[in-house]
């Protein structure tokens, strides 16, 4: 996908609001990952980070908790005008999430080699079970995104040790 420089300013500037959405998340102990939904208008309508850990709730993930957000901002589970920016790869729940939720554009950081589902390990939005066509950019942020779960997950194993 081709964008033009002011669309990829714009995507790295969202980009950069799910990363410090994902280093709250980190600091509380989840695994950092951020995401934020912007409106047709650009205008951020909801956000949300990783919160397992805390909320002791295998659902908890950041894109599940910001579609939820959005929706109720909305008032409607049709996010088919909105842009949602995530720090990783989303996984086979919340990529199933976002294509039920008919989301315009997922805009994402870091693939993720193990559970990514949008185009690492699966591709669920362009398989025959997708009841929607996503549009998906990838790589906006990638080095910092993947940096940060580096850095959070070698911390994690140096304190357990």
């Amino acid at each position: 996908m081709q964008i033009n420089n002011t669309a990829y300013l714009t995507h790295r500037q969202w980009m950069k609001r799910a990363i410090a959405l994902a280093n709250e998340a980190g600091e509380a102990g989840d695994v950092p990952v951020g995401a934020i939904i912007v409106d047709r208008a650009g205008n951020a309508i909801a956000e949300a980070s990783n919160r397992k850990e805390r909320d002791k709730d295998p659902t908890a993930h950041a894109e599940i908790l910001v579609l939820r957000k959005a929706s109720q901002v909305l008032q409607s589970w049709h996010l088919n005008d909105c842009t949602l920016y995530v720090t990783l790869e989303p996984c086979s729940m919340c990529a199933g999430a976002i294509v039920h939720a008919r989301i315009g554009l997922l805009v994402y950081g870091a693939d993720d080699a193990k559970t990514g589902c949008i185009r690492t390990v699966m591709n669920l939005p362009d398989s025959a079970v997708s009841n929607h066509r996503l549009s998906v950019m990838a790589g906006i942020m990638e080095s910092v995104c993947r940096e940060q779960l580096r850095s959070w997950f070698a911390n994690k194993r140096s304190n357990n040790n």
